[in-house]
């Protein structure tokens, strides 16, 4: 099946230079990790920009076929945003408007997900444990019940923009107001867990949703223990190791799952995600924040779940794009097989298929559409 993997890299395509930059972009290498997946697992694939240029790309990579107007490949999404608000939403909603269907979290999920303060909501009513929390639009925000140390972030971002620990009145005026003016947006002032650092990955949508090993940040040694922009991008020499098993109950490794499960579903992820939770003192999770496009970096949580899971990144991202397309038609993306391969004799050998090939060989012919 053709594939479109579509990034924000050179981030030219635009009218006009308006609104918040977009401050993330996935590295290249994990792009190209994505790309060279996609190939081993039997597909045709194209790498485009997520800005206005797209339609038109993927009109020409794989247009609509003739007698249905049916869409003839799938977008693997992997595009932040180039600015603006709501940035994960763009590419998303670019693709529901053009009748192409695409792996991951809808608009909606998206919005949902990327906004703190909305899924913390949601979260709460639904009887999920989250921190306590403000929105601060202003440096001498009402504090309400909260007590230092207090966590500060942006409203909107991930990757821990902006995030900082703060111990007193005077920091938090400093924090609030470094996200107000760098970030144009509010700032979520949060009560700090203190505590142990765990990451739920899920893969697959409902009613079948597969619960990935847990990952636990191991921060023994260091005195910030709270991960930081600087850690998720490996420039910190004491960055925290990702423990995968974690020594956990298991009563309590399955609440955490659960809890990680409850959260995928009030924000309406689709495909994969992966969840953050703390554990206070006293034993209780509570649950940080939602990632509704997981990093698919080799480093990532959310990849090292995937591995103690038994997936390889082969595997794992063919995987999503099964789930996705399954999600809209049905049944597993169709791939080509494998060209036959010849041992050293010169005669035919089938070799061994990877997870995907045995997968798609399985519903061969049940899939009418290219």
């Amino acid at each position: 099946m053709k594939v479109a993997v579509v990034r924000n890299h050179e981030n030219r395509g635009v009218i006009g230079r308006w609104g918040q930059p977009s401050p993330e972009k996935y590295a290249e290498s994990h792009v190209q990790g994505v790309v060279d997946a996609l190939r081993e697992g039997g597909h045709t694939v194209a790498v485009f920009e997520g800005d206005m240029t797209l339609p038109a790309s993927l009109e020409q990579f794989m247009p609509s076929d003739a007698a249905f107007g049916l869409p003839t490949g799938m977008v693997f999404n992997m595009a932040y945003g180039i600015q603006g608000q709501c940035r994960y939403t763009h590419v998303p909603a670019l693709l529901e408007a053009a009748g192409v269907p695409y792996t991951g979290a809808s608009p909606f999920g998206h919005v949902l997900s990327q906004d703190k303060v909305i899924s913390k909501i949601l979260m709460r009513d639904a009887g999920i444990p989250t921190p306590a929390f403000q929105v601060a639009s202003h440096p001498d925000c009402d504090l309400g019940n909260l007590c230092f140390p207090l966590i500060v972030k942006p409203r909107h971002e991930s990757t821990s923009y902006g995030l900082r620990l703060v111990s007193s009145r005077e920091e938090l005026s400093d924090a609030v107001r470094a996200v107000l003016t760098d970030y144009e947006q509010d700032a979520l002032v949060e009560q700090y867990i203190e505590g142990r650092e765990i990451c739920v990955g899920l893969l697959g949508n409902e009613p079948s949703v597969e619960l990935l090993p847990l990952v636990e940040l191991d921060f023994e040694g260091r005195q910030l223990q709270v991960i930081t922009w600087d850690d998720k991008y490996h420039k910190r020499p004491d960055e925290p190791k990702k423990r995968c098993p974690v020594d956990l109950p298991h009563h309590l490794e399955e609440n955490l799952q659960q809890i990680a499960l409850a959260v995928f579903r009030v924000c309406h992820c689709q495909d994969y995600g992966r969840v953050d939770l703390r554990i206070d003192r006293s034993g209780n999770p509570q649950v940080l924040e939602i990632n509704s496009m997981a990093s698919l970096g080799p480093r990532a949580s959310y990849v090292v779940a995937a591995t103690k899971a038994g997936y390889s990144l082969t595997s794992l991202v063919c995987r999503i794009l099964d789930i996705a397309h399954q999600r809209y038609f049905g049944v597993p993306a169709p791939r080509q097989m494998p060209e036959t391969r010849h041992s050293a004799d010169g005669a035919p050998s089938a070799g061994k298929a990877t997870p995907c090939e045995q997968q798609a060989a399985a519903v061969e012919g049940l899939c009418t559409r290219p």
